[in-house]
């Protein structure tokens, strides 16, 4: 089974988005915040990373930024989801090299469209 790291401050949001994801037949874990995302990265390498852009400290694109930098997870996809439905921000999200966006609240359908385009379904 696929392991899928889900990158969200809002524990409910993270712990919903994985309960999701599992119904959809893959391993979701969840990661409270953008530094034990990089913690569990330390020990974990995901096949598909879920990241909330609007976090405090450290923001999703300067998490995106990372692991793109970083030889180890720079190939795992990265599917950005986020309440802001600006054009300019699934711009910049496509150029830093997200795999896709998805605006919150996120339904089955598009997380499945997401797991399907990283290979997972």
């Amino acid at each position: 089974m696929a392991t899928v790291l889900v990158v969200d401050d809002n524990r409910a949001t993270a712990d919903a988005l994985c309960s999701l994801l599992t119904a959809l037949g893959v391993q979701a874990v969840p990661a409270y915040g953008p530094r034990a995302a990089l913690e569990m990265l330390d020990s974990v390498k995901p096949r598909l990373i879920f990241l909330d852009l609007n976090m405090p400290g450290v923001n999703g694109f300067e998490v995106l930024g990372f692991l793109k930098r970083e030889p180890r997870l720079a190939q795992v996809p990265v599917v950005v989801i986020t309440s802001d439905d600006q054009e300019e921000t699934r711009t910049r999200a496509f150029k830093s090299g997200a795999l896709g966006v998805i605006v919150k609240p996120a339904s089955l359908n598009a997380l499945e469209h997401a797991l399907k385009r990283a290979g997972l379904l």
